[in-house]
């Protein structure tokens, strides 16, 4: 049974599930269209987001921001939020204990939404959502069909940062995603790489 978004958000303002949300500012539940046919899923908040209660706002949120925009989608028309809400100290990467006691949040997040697409970013994500075992160098720009949701994973934008040589491999990415929100009709203003 669907929880309400209101019994998410006391569900996750409450959650002391790992310690991280002794450390963090607030809880950062996520964003964008409520109805969207796609969802992203990032890491976890940064600084900037652990401040302002929002994700994807610091600087790989600005790139995200332009990323959407180069495939003629702005943000406003997707959801977006992390594995986790709480920021781990220090932007250090979450464990996976603490990826583990969010993914009720997440599951939530996803049956409320009811996404037609996911794209997943970075490997904390691809750990969450396809698996422990799964890596983001072997899954990054394939599909996945998981439920009848098509998933895609990519390179997280706070890597494309720290290392702009991946930048090419992402924009692979967002061509299909893009191709792939065409062809099935889920954005129908949006631009094919045909037309553009």
């Amino acid at each position: 049974m669907r929880i309400s978004w209101e019994t998410l958000w006391h569900n996750i303002h409450d959650c002391q599930a790992c310690g991280l949300y002794a450390t963090c500012r607030g809880k950062v539940m996520g964003q964008g269209d409520w109805h969207a046919p796609l969802m992203l899923i990032g890491e976890a908040p940064g600084e900037q987001e652990d401040r302002q209660g929002l994700a994807f706002v610091g600087p790989a949120g600005q790139l995200l921001t332009r990323m959407l925009e180069a495939i003629n989608l702005p943000r406003e028309r997707v959801y977006i939020c992390n594995v986790l809400k709480c920021r781990p100290p220090g932007n250090r990467p979450p464990t996976p204990e603490e990826a583990a006691a969010c993914l009720k949040h997440l599951r939530a997040q996803v049956a409320l939404v009811r996404p037609k697409v996911i794209l997943l970013l970075g490997a904390t994500a691809v750990r969450a959502v396809l698996g422990p075992q799964e890596r983001i160098t072997r899954c990054r720009g394939q599909w996945r069909d998981l439920k009848g949701v098509q998933v895609l994973a990519t390179y997280h934008p706070s890597a494309l940062l720290r290392d702009p040589a991946k930048k090419p491999e992402a924009w692979s990415d967002l061509k299909r995603l893009r191709a792939c929100l065409c062809e099935r009709e889920l954005y129908p203003d949006l631009i094919r790489e045909d037309e553009a």
